[in-house]
C-alpha cells in the first residue's frame, strides 16, 4: 500500500478544516460551494475559510487593537513577511497554499482586510457610498476572486456583475444581521441615510424600530432590488463554471421578502429555515445549467 506524504496528509486535513469551518459558519457559500468540481470546491472553501476568518475578528476580541493585531498577521503571511511555522493554522496553511497554486491576487486579498478594519470599531457608516463600497471591497471581491477559482484565471470581465451581486448579497446580510450588529453597538445603516428619514445611528443602537429607521431599510431594500435588477441582466456574462460562486445572490429576493414583511426589524435574524435556503440554491442552480434566467428580481412591496 502506497504511503501518503505527510505533507500532502497535512494540507488535506487543513482544506477539510476550512471545510467544516464554513459548513458551520457560512452555510449559504459552503452549500453553493458543493456545485462547483471537487478540486475547485476545496480552493474555494480555503478562500471562505479566510474570509470568515477576518469577517468575524470583532466577534472573538474585545478591543479594537487585538483586532487589528489579528488582521495584521494576515496582512503579514498573504506579503510573505509572517514569520514561522504555519502549520498549527489550518486555514493559514490551505491559503498558504492555495496563493502558491493559482493566480489569486494578493493585493485583492489585502483590500479586503483592510475594509474589515471597519468592522473593529464602533464608527457609524457615514454614507450610502460608502457602504456600497466596503460591499464591494468585501462580498464583491470574493464573488469575484472564487469566479476566478472556478474559470482557472481571474477575469476582469465578472467585475460588473460581481460588483452588483456582491453588494446585493452584503447589504442584505447586514440587514439581516441588525440585531446583532445593534446590541454590540455598530450601525451599517449609514448616517446620511438614517438623517433622510429623521433618524440617527443612536435610534439603531438602542434598537428603536421608528419610523425613521424602518423608511431607512425600506429605502435600502430599494437599493438592494437595483443591484439585484443589474447582476441580473448581466448575469449572461458569468461563465458556466463560475455560477457556484454567484450562487448566493439567488437567496436574497426571499431574504428582502422577508425583511419587508418583519415588523420589528430588531428581534431576531429573519429568513429561510436552512432547507428551503438549500433547495433555493439548488434550484438557481439547475435554471443556470439549463440556460435560464436564475438571478430572479425582487419588487418592492407597497409600504416597502
Amino acid at each position: 500500500m502506497a504511503q501518503t506524504d505527510p505533507a500532502t496528509a497535512d494540507l488535506d486535513r487543513a482544506y477539510a478544516h476550512c471545510a467544516d469551518l464554513i459548513r458551520s459558519h457560512d452555510r449559504d457559500r459552503f452549500l453553493a460551494s458543493l456545485f462547483a468540481p471537487g478540486t475547485a470546491r476545496r480552493r474555494l472553501c480555503a478562500l471562505y475559510a479566510f474570509n470568515l476568518e477576518i469577517a468575524r475578528v470583532r466577534e472573538v476580541v474585545r478591543e479594537p487593537l487585538p483586532g487589528e493585531v489579528r488582521l495584521q498577521w494576515w496582512r503579514d503571511l498573504i506579503e510573505g513577511l509572517g514569520r514561522g511555522d504555519v502549520s498549527g493554522h489550518p486555514v493559514a496553511s490551505a491559503l498558504m497554499d492555495l496563493l502558491a497554486t493559482s493566480d489569486l491576487p494578493r493585493a485583492a486579498l489585502l483590500n479586503l482586510i483592510e475594509a474589515r478594519i471597519f468592522d473593529l470599531y464602533d464608527d457609524p457608516m457615514p454614507r450610502v457610498n460608502d457602504l456600497e463600497g466596503y460591499a464591494g471591497e468585501t462580498a464583491s471581491v470574493l464573488i469575484q476572486l472564487a469566479a476566478g477559482l472556478l474559470v482557472g484565471r481571474m477575469d476582469a470581465a465578472l467585475a460588473t456583475v460581481a460588483g452588483h451581486a456582491g453588494v446585493a448579497v452584503a447589504l442584505t446580510g447586514l440587514m439581516r444581521a441588525l440585531p446583532l450588529h445593534a446590541a454590540r453597538g455598530q450601525c451599517y445603516l449609514p448616517v446620511d441615510l438614517l438623517s433622510e428619514h429623521e433618524a440617527t445611528p443612536a435610534d439603531v443602537v438602542a434598537g428603536k424600530a421608528t419610523p425613521g429607521v424602518l423608511a431607512a431599510l425600506a429605502a435600502l431594500r430599494k437599493r438592494v432590488a437595483d443591484h439585484l435588477a443589474a447582476a441580473g441582466a448581466a448575469a449572461a456574462d458569468i461563465p458556466a463554471a463560475a455560477v457556484p460562486a454567484f450562487l448566493p445572490v439567488a437567496l436574497v429576493p426571499r431574504d428582502l421578502q422577508a425583511l419587508a414583511r418583519a415588523s420589528d426589524p430588531f428581534a431576531r435574524v429573519v429568513g429561510d429555515a436552512p432547507v428551503i435556503r438549500q433547495w433555493t440554491l439548488w434550484r438557481a442552480a439547475r435554471r443556470a445549467q439549463a440556460g435560464k434566467a436564475w438571478i430572479r428580481p425582487w419588487t418592492m412591496p407597497r409600504g416597502g
